[in-house]
């Protein structure tokens, strides 16, 4: 049985030539980085081309790159990190109520040091208002932090009027977005959206798992959360992923070429699937078609069906999707997200979300749409029985 995987915003499938690269790395130029000798500035290379490369697709300097073991720890880095580095300035904290566990679990944490935490409502697209934003930073804000794309409906927020609006109202304020869903699916410029730091994480662009980034704008300064010997200027200890590093540095540097292209072709298939499901009976499509909300993302409630019976029903044809966030372990519980959105409990228990990459072929589309049309039917007569 061919299986189509549509579970890419959990991870990605790495590409040939990564896992090659990082092969490389692991059995021929395995040196510590750290090292003195030759085996040692051979390893480090790696680092600093994977650096050189990640940050061209930003626009930004390598020595404001650094890595880190995933997208959760760059999210409480920026947040523990940027925010003790301010505690003088004040310990109030704004972010809103879709963001990933990464970061409410982490002002949760940092909610119990003394930072009081605003968060803001979301409209039932996904996006905050800007005015609500303008009326809660305060003199004593340090941080705000907004995702940049949604994990679970694929809402993307204004990042640029967002952070011109945060550095207008408060210069000294900074701001943070997670952009783990929308780097290799988005062009994303942090200087010119006024971003002080942004979140990326390795899988999620067919690059190793256990390695991310943290990009730190060269004039933020922050406190370390890791201690040892001191590596990467002091603000992240332990010795270096040359692997991972070199896989994602890889990984970047493929997912952005060609990339309109690629783009273009990635909002055609969402945009196919989402026609497609509007046609079944009893199906409420919470992501937007076009440049609305992200390429690679579809939301859609099945009235009369629990999302994880028809996740698994699907699973049992070798179609793979998602009932939520994948990173929030595989424990049950109502989505945030989607009652932020304004869901009410028949769509909340029954959400599952699509998500592609741009290995997805139309073909596979079309095809979980008619696994769709077989079993929805079957499955809502014994839900109501």
């Amino acid at each position: 049985m061919r299986s189509i995987y549509l579970d890419n915003s959990a991870t990605t499938k790495v590409y040939p030539e990564v896992a090659e690269e990082m092969c490389k790395t692991m059995m021929a130029d395995y040196g510590n980085p750290s090292a003195k000798h030759l085996m040692g500035v051979e390893a480090e290379k790696y680092y600093r081309q994977s650096r050189e490369e990640i940050a061209e697709t930003l626009k930004v300097k390598a020595k404001e790159i650094l890595f880190t073991s995933g997208g959760t720890e760059s999210d409480n880095m920026a947040l523990i990190g940027g925010s003790f580095a301010k505690v003088r300035q004040g310990k109030h904290i704004i972010s809103s109520a879709i963001e990933h566990p990464a970061v409410y679990k982490t002002l949760e944490f940092l909610e119990k040091q003394g930072f009081e935490i605003s968060i803001l409502a979301v409209d039932e697209k996904g996006h905050i208002s800007l005015e609500e934003l303008e009326k809660t930073i305060r003199e004593d804000t340090v941080m705000v932090s907004i995702m940049t794309v949604n994990n679970e409906m694929g809402a993307i927020e204004d990042i640029h009027a967002i952070g011109e609006l945060i550095k207008k109202k408060n210069p000294n304020c900074l701001f943070h977005t997670d952009a783990i869903q929308a780097y290799g699916k988005m062009i994303l410029r942090p200087k010119k959206d006024f971003v002080d730091l942004l979140s990326v994480s390795g899988h999620k662009l067919h690059g190793p798992k256990g390695i991310g980034f943290l990009f730190i704008d060269e004039k933020v300064k922050i406190d370390p959360i890791l201690f040892g010997g001191g590596q990467q200027g002091g603000l992240r200890s332990g010795t270096l992923n040359i692997p991972g590093i070199t896989g994602m540095g890889l990984a970047a540097k493929m997912v952005y070429q060609d990339f309109p292209e690629k783009i273009e072709r990635l909002y055609q298939l969402k945009d196919y699937f989402i026609e497609e499901l509007l046609k079944l009976p009893e199906v409420k499509v919470n992501s937007e078609k076009g440049a609305a909300s992200a390429p690679q993302i579809v939301s859609a409630s099945f009235y009369g069906v629990k999302a994880e019976v028809l996740l698994h029903a699907l699973e049992d044809k070798g179609i793979y999707v998602s009932s939520g966030s994948a990173c929030s372990s595989n424990h049950p519980g109502i989505s945030g997200t989607l009652k932020a959105i304004g869901l009410g409990p028949k769509e909340l228990d029954s959400t599952l979300r699509f998500s592609f990459s741009f290995l997805t072929e139309k073909r596979e589309l079309t095809d979980t749409i008619e696994a769709l049309k077989e079993l929805l039917p079957v499955l809502r007569k014994f839900y109501k029985a």
